[in-house]
């Protein structure tokens, strides 16, 4: 599993520059003579971007497939596996470069097109789970971390607020796997932790919505795996994979990785509870706080 930015937004972007050096090289063009070709001084230039070091812009693509004459189909390809590798890795800093509610309407589509949808968190509400005051302390916090410049922390709750409609969708399924630690979690006022899991504890009767607990207490063990927690990820028709990290967030929609995250999603929801026995956990923790 992806512990970093790096492992696999490296690994795709090693990809691509493998790629556009195989295509000079079938081409029996040397770097020098690519160089020459492209009107660079010297060959550094193709050096580090077919070692990955400078990532290939939209640009480079190009000068690649019109110096080692690609058909039209190699370009699309390359193209297309260029914006991808560009999508893959997103910093908090630059989705919120223009506020919070840009950022928050960017995936809005994604969630309006979904037809299953996963979700695993060990740390967090899922935002399509959180209350207004939830996502409102959330969002504030989110804007003192990243230094965001711009105050529109109501519009995006707003936003957020809205978005939650896909969870009526009757022709959508989403499914929530939430570690128990989560419900623990004081990061929000006591009214509003309550507040939310009696929201929770609504949610999870709604038709299109399955939620799941795993206990803090369950043995950690599948078909003789480990299962340890992860990262919160979700996994968008079994197409996209987007994975929640420190700094920003990683799309991954390369078929063997998307693998990766099935299998991992397939243990953990293994060991969590639904229905009554995730009900009574939820219960469990909301009366512990008027005790």
């Amino acid at each position: 599993m992806p512990s970093s930015s790096s492992s696999s937004a490296q690994a795709a972007r090693q990809r691509l520059a493998d790629r556009l050096r195989e295509l000079r090289v079938a081409a029996g063009i040397s770097g020098v003579e690519f160089a020459r070709r492209a009107g660079w001084r010297d060959s550094s230039n193709v050096s580090k971007i077919e070692r990955g070091v400078r990532p290939a812009s939209v640009e480079h693509v190009r000068l690649w497939c019109a110096i080692c004459g690609a058909s039209e189909q190699r370009l699309n390809e390359l193209l297309a596996e260029q914006a991808a590798v560009e999508r893959m890795w997103v910093t908090y800093r630059q989705l919120n470069r223009g506020g919070l509610k840009g950022a928050q309407e960017s995936v809005r589509d994604r969630y309006e097109r979904v037809k299953l949808m996963r979700v695993y968190c060990a740390h967090v509400i899922p935002g399509l789970l959180q209350t207004r005051a939830y996502t409102t302390a959330a969002l504030e916090s989110i804007r003192v971390e990243q230094h965001v410049e711009v105050d529109d922390v109501a519009e995006a709750v707003a936003e957020r607020m809205d978005r939650q409609r896909v969870l009526r969708r009757p022709d959508a399924r989403f499914v929530f796997v939430l570690e128990e630690q989560v419900l623990h979690h004081r990061v929000v006022p006591a009214e509003v932790h309550a507040e939310q899991l009696e929201h929770l504890l609504a949610v999870a009767r709604w038709p299109s919505v399955s939620l799941g607990i795993i206990p803090l207490d369950a043995g950690r063990t599948v078909d003789g795996h480990r299962v340890w927690p992860e990262h919160t990820f979700v996994i968008s028709d079994a197409e996209l994979v987007t994975v929640e990290l420190v700094s920003g967030f990683l799309s991954v929609s390369q078929p063997a990785e998307i693998a990766d995250y099935l299998a991992v999603w397939k243990r953990l929801m293994a060991l969590a509870v639904t229905g009554e026995k995730a009900r009574r956990i939820i219960t469990s923790v909301r009366e512990a706080l008027d005790a």
